[in-house]
């Protein structure tokens, strides 16, 4: 252990509590203590041997050495208060008193010791403190004053010192000046060394926070202009700092979201703290998240000065703290989705049950009344021609209500991926017609007017002709059914290089803009549950929707209120199998909006005659 470090240890155990936790005043209270307790030591030291060599001091001497004990006390002074510039204005006092007892003595203004009174301000000027300072110079000035006045008035006890002497005594006064004013020199030059190393110091730790941090740190003006931005936005918008600076981060702000911005910011620099959300256009060039274009971003920005930000006539600066909120937004826009899907399934359970209970209970209630009537036919006195009337009554009812499970059932295989396509080739010509021919007698009851157009040379394509009935079925008796008396229902088909295009169009009663949306989800129906005026399951348009997209065709509705509806049907005159996992689901989602109705199977129509 060196001297230095003991007289180091020495040193901060008198510090002040209030000076042991900041390296810079810690450094000033030792510069100033010291030294003072190094002088005063060496002076009592040097006592001793003065007096061997001087023999009996004057009673000036005596006075002057005594005074040596003031750096001791004022050391004390500042180890018990930590009051720092209080104990420069003692230290600077205490100086010029000394000064002053001897210059009176040893010829006033012309004293060796008046040249110390330039060191008062320049030992005061270590507290860097500008009143200090002041002080310290009005004080020196005036003794300066008072020794001229003194000697005019002729106040001054006469001089006993012959020129040589005084002559020695001013040498000696000069040096002992300048060797202190030395001393301050170079005890200011090392707490100015002091002071840049720690602000580098301090620079360097903030440096490192605000490249290491995720969060980018701003300050701006109330109109939103960009002075400073933290080296963190290079990451968070993939651009230079640079570019964001002035109105450069606004430019990149999304035009919604800048009334929020710019509110935000002026309200922040009228004393307010706030916090928006927004979004901020970055370069997708290194981005981790890849091609986005807009990220969500949320910043909470607060007034640099609380005091200055209250006042209207200062033109306050906002500090403001941004972070990427773009993975938690995704994860909201999930949650919405899912508690969108929930509802839709929940209200698609509804529609379910008030459907089904209609549509079961009907055909039940006429099976069993009159198989009822049919077992009683001996009480009741039935005819022939009634039993078979019940009859017929009693098998279409259960038709129907096969055609209802049938559909059920073939939606649940498609919505769990179990439904398969055998594909095979037949002719589209002739299934389209026989499925016209089935709904033919079904369009005449109806009064409707039933055109088919299939050109003679149709291909002969690839696919489940199964589910292509299916298509063309649902279609046209959905189609025949929304179509009023007088009404007529086109069914067209035409084939290009490598499909075949279906289209059904009706002059029917049309579909209303907000149903439209809507239409393809299974059990939807136009209209209120319990006010709809034609039957049906609502699962009709949802399996054509299904099997059109089993098929890898695309399927279109175009539809306006009281003028009609058109349904288009594109599928690939061949049958490709997609190589997908078992796991996954065979149905697609389609982006088109689907038929405004959902229709159950048909029973089979037979052909008349």
């Amino acid at each position: 252990m060196t001297v230095l470090s003991i007289i180091r240890d020495c040193l901060d155990a008198l510090l002040h509590p209030s000076a042991r936790y900041d390296a810079l005043t810690r450094a000033r209270h030792r510069a100033f203590m010291a030294p003072r307790l190094l002088g005063s030591l060496a002076a009592f030291a040097a006592f001793p041997v003065y007096l061997v060599l001087r023999g009996a001091p004057s009673a000036i001497e005596v006075a002057a050495f005594a005074w040596l004990i003031a750096p001791i006390l004022l050391s004390w002074f500042l180890s018990r208060t930590g009051r720092y510039e209080g104990a420069h204005v003692l230290s600077s006092l205490a100086l010029a008193g000394l000064i002053m007892a001897i210059a009176v003595t040893t010829g006033g203004i012309e004293s060796f010791a008046a040249i110390w009174l330039v060191v008062v301000p320049l030992e005061a000027a270590l507290s860097a403190s500008r009143r200090v300072a002041a002080f310290a110079s009005l004080l020196a000035l005036s003794c300066i004053g008072l020794l001229i006045l003194l000697g005019q008035f002729g106040w001054l006890p006469g001089g006993g010192l012959g020129a040589a002497e005084r002559g020695a005594m001013m040498a000696l006064g000069v040096a002992s000046a300048t060797l202190y004013a030395a001393g301050l020199a170079f005890g200011a030059e090392s707490l100015a060394r002091t002071g840049v190393t720690l602000l580098s110091r301090e620079e360097e730790r903030y440096r490192l926070l605000a490249r290491n941090m995720s969060d980018v740190i701003s300050r701006h003006q109330r109109n939103g202009a960009v002075q400073f931005v933290s080296p963190a936005a290079e990451a968070m918008l993939g651009m230079p700092v640079a570019q964001l600076l002035g109105h450069g981060l606004f430019d990149r702000v999304h035009v919604a979201d800048r009334p929020a911005y710019l509110t935000a910011l002026s309200d922040a620099a009228r004393g307010d703290v706030r916090s928006v959300e927004f979004r901020l256009r970055r370069e997708p060039v290194g981005s981790d998240r890849g091609q986005v274009d807009f990220i969500w971003v949320e910043m909470r920005c607060r007034p640099l000065d609380q005091e200055l930000g209250r006042d209207p006539a200062h033109e306050a600066e906002v500090v403001a703290v941004m972070r990427d909120v773009t993975d938690r937004k995704l994860s909201e826009q999930a949650l919405d989705q899912a508690r969108s899907a929930a509802e839709a399934a929940d209200a698609a359970k509804t529609r379910f049950l008030a459907t089904m209970s209609h549509e079961l209970r009907t055909p039940l209630n006429a099976i069993i009344g009159f198989s009822e009537m049919i077992a009683q036919e001996q009480t009741l006195m039935l005819a022939a021609g009634q039993r078979k009337e019940y009859a017929e009554l009693i098998n279409a009812s259960g038709q129907h209500l096969l055609s209802v499970v049938n559909g059920i059932l073939d939606m649940s295989k498609m919505e769990s991926g179990n439904f398969e396509i055998s594909a095979e080739p037949f002719a589209p010509r002739t299934s389209l017609l026989h499925c016209c021919n089935l709904l033919a007698l079904k369009a005449r009851e109806n009064g409707v007017d039933l055109i088919t157009d299939a050109p003679q040379d149709l291909p002969v394509m690839t696919g489940d002709p199964r589910a292509f009935k299916q298509i063309v079925l649902n279609l046209v008796a959905n189609a025949i059914k929304f179509t009023e008396r007088g009404g007529q229902v086109t069914v067209s088909a035409s084939a290009s290089a490598s499909r075949l295009t279906l289209r059904v169009s009706d002059t029917g009663v049309g579909i209303a803009p907000e149903d439209l949306k809507r239409i393809g989800a299974p059990f939807f129906q136009c209209g209120k549950t319990y006010e709809r005026r034609h039957e049906g399951t609502g699962l009709g348009l949802s399996i054509v929707k299904s099997l059109v997209a089993l098929h890898l065709g695309e399927l279109t509705v175009q539809s306006k209120l009281g003028e009609g509806t058109a349904v288009t049907v594109k599928l690939p005159l061949v049958y490709t199998p997609p190589q997908a996992k078992p796991a996954e689901s065979k149905v697609a989602t389609l982006t088109q909006a689907p038929r405004h109705e959902i229709q159950d199977q048909p029973a089979p129509v037979k052909k008349s005659a």
